[in-house]
């Protein structure tokens, strides 16, 4: 799928800065502008979500708030997960598993990026022969479920909405802050 028009134009604006502002790519992986199939897809995941600026259009669209915001000392954070389940274990990406806002200080959810969820095959954490990838990048996993009755997953991080010093690809985004943070 190639994007076209002026949606495409406009997310080709706005993406190609964001993912040199986000930061370096570990050497081992080809940076995302470099492939343009990957470029292609960005474009496609960065306009299919731009939607979601509206948490109201999140909502109607399924998906719920997950948990509490999501932050690490020392390394950033997530922000709040609203998840679409009928989206876990898909690698398109057209459908994110899960949207990520930061709160305001009035109060007011700004999405700031999306994940990709898939569930490991085997369940076993010493294995991941079947480790998915998108955009070029292999998902981190498989890790263990962060609530009771989560299953070992892998899952994807994409700072599409907000840069990340850190990568466009990095799990915890130090420009990102839950209110406790504050």
């Amino acid at each position: 799928m190639k994007p076209k028009g002026p949606l495409a134009a406009a997310a080709l604006a706005v993406l190609v800065p964001l993912t040199l502002l986000a930061g370096p790519v570990s050497p081992a992986v080809a940076a995302p502008e470099d492939d343009p199939l990957v470029r292609a897809d960005l474009l496609t995941a960065y306009g299919t979500t731009l939607k979601y600026h509206r948490l109201e259009k999140a909502l109607e669209d399924g998906y719920v708030p997950f948990r509490d915001c999501v932050a690490l000392a020392g390394e950033g954070a997530m922000g709040y997960h609203y998840v679409n389940p009928a989206y876990n274990n898909l690698t398109d990406p057209t459908k994110p598993a899960a949207l990520m806002y930061e709160k305001g200080a009035d109060g007011s959810m700004t999405l700031v990026g999306v994940e990709w969820f898939v569930e490991d095959a085997d369940q076993d954490l010493a294995t991941d022969d079947d480790r998915p990838s998108m955009f070029g990048q292999p998902f981190i996993g498989p890790s263990p479920g962060v609530v009771e009755g989560m299953k070992v997953h892998y899952d994807l991080h994409v700072w599409l909405h907000k840069p990340n010093p850190k990568g466009l690809f990095h799990e915890w985004n130090p420009d990102v802050t839950c209110p406790s943070q504050s």
